[in-house]
């Protein structure tokens, strides 16, 4: 999906103008949702085959590679099977934390390298990982050098938790019977991790895990405590079976998150957080989250949980006034704030005699129109979700959200609460007024 974001109405009064947050629901990467669960995949045929040795595995490769005009294209199933074991030893000792059998892995004259890899290791110490493996994609080798792409997935949390994954572009030497790892670099359009910004620190919740890099414990526990209290107001009003194990990435500035999510920082120097469909993760910016009163920061961490839960029921035909909306809904349901302050935006534009016509587009919860502009896309959709919640219930409200996952919107409307698009946008229209217009009067 595209990217989308949120302006914190009432929620940002401690910074001057309101902070817009995003609902970053974009599909990073199709790769990373998949999940492996052994360390050695035992339906990877490479895997499990050739009983010969390593010796006469290497001499009949070496014959393939020579027979062959580009120097060992042929010989490269047996080069994956033998990266492939290195790898797997090498991610028992990230497991079993042995940092001795971790760096052996890397050839001795890759100072460089093993440098790196010894900062990365000690920086995921606290990192409670439960599965760390690496499956090889492709590897080409040429005489006793080869380059491959591996996919490493890791979970954190639990054995049952979703796993996370990147992948890695290895440059590997023969040494005897063994491959030796020479460089160790992400792969092309892979993000970096964050254990590679600095050791981690981790805050653990009842429900939630905050994972942070350069932040001190206090805040680590205030923003784990946060997402806690997120989980079950989201699970009151959400009834499918979701993870409720929020996973929350704190990095130590703005340049991290940007880097964190692969694009400019600038682009997030009002955003207060993030959500990814990668796995389910909610990275905060620490500079926009803490300008934030208390109040406003479980605002932006209960709509971010919304994301985790109904991500499942969100598809390219769910429109955003819906997506956005519903996590706003369910993140100011029971604030007791009356609807001026949870829509301030909007609320100015009804004073004025301006209210909107249209229900907001994709194209509105876009950056480049200006905070207001995207305070009012994301009031509209509050408002809309409102809408449906206290004229048919909220049940209806949460039926409406899945069936407009599976058929375009105006089905669904027509399917849960009996009206079409434009009756719905009249409706809508008028409840906003009157509610917003009650405020102003």
């Amino acid at each position: 999906m595209a990217d989308h974001g949120r302006t914190a109405p009432g929620a940002g009064r401690a910074a001057p103008g309101p902070l817009p947050r995003r609902g970053f629901l974009a599909l990073l990467a199709p790769a990373l949702l998949a999940g492996c669960d052994a360390a050695q995949n035992p339906e990877n045929p490479e895997s499990a085959e050739s009983p010969e040795s390593p010796e006469s595995a290497e001499s009949a490769e070496s014959a393939e590679s020579a027979a062959s005009p580009d120097g060992g294209s042929r010989g490269d199933r047996r080069t994956r099977t033998g990266v492939q074991r290195a790898l797997d030893r090498r991610a028992g000792a990230a497991l079993a934390g042995d940092e001795h059998t971790y760096l052996a892995a890397f050839a001795p004259e890759a100072t460089a390298v093993r440098e790196t890899a010894r900062r990365e290791f000690r920086n995921r110490t606290e990192l409670p990982v439960s599965t760390w493996e690496y499956r090889v994609r492709t590897a080409g080798r040429r005489g006793r050098a080869a380059v491959a792409e591996a996919e490493l997935r890791y979970r954190i949390g639990g054995p049952d938790t979703e796993p996370l994954s990147t992948l890695r572009t290895l440059e590997l030497r023969l040494d005897g019977d063994r491959w030796l790892v020479t460089g160790d670099r992400a792969a092309p359009g892979a993000l970096p991790q964050l254990w590679q910004q600095g050791p981690v620190r981790v805050g653990r919740g009842r429900h939630a895990l905050v994972l942070a890099v350069g932040q001190d414990p206090a805040r680590v526990s205030a923003v784990a405590a946060r997402a806690d209290r997120a989980v079950p107001a989201v699970t009151a009003v959400w009834p499918e079976p979701w993870d409720r194990r929020p996973l929350v990435l704190l990095p130590a500035s703005l340049e991290a998150m940007g880097a964190l999510l692969g694009r400019p920082a600038a682009g997030f120097a009002g955003v207060a957080a993030v959500t990814t469909a990668d796995g389910g993760r909610v990275v905060v910016n620490p500079v926009a989250y803490g300008q934030l009163p208390a109040f406003g920061q479980q605002i932006v961490l209960t709509h971010e949980t919304t994301h985790l839960a109904t991500r499942a029921h969100t598809t390219a035909t769910t429109p955003m006034w819906l997506s956005e909306g519903y996590a706003e809904w369910v993140a100011h349901r029971d604030t007791g704030r009356t609807p001026a302050e949870t829509a301030p935006v909007l609320h100015r534009a009804v004073t004025r005699g301006e209210p909107p016509t249209a229900l907001p587009s994709a194209a509105d919860f876009a950056f480049g129109g200006g905070p207001d502009a995207l305070a009012r896309a994301y009031e509209g959709g509050w408002l809309a979700c409102a809408t449906v919640a206290d004229r048919w219930g909220t049940r209806e409200l949460t039926r409406l959200y899945r069936a407009a996952a599976r058929r375009p919107v105006d089905a669904a409307l027509r399917e849960v609460l009996g009206v079409g698009t434009a009756e719905f946008t009249e409706g809508w229209r008028a409840h906003l007024t009157d509610r917003l217009g009650e405020a102003a009067g």
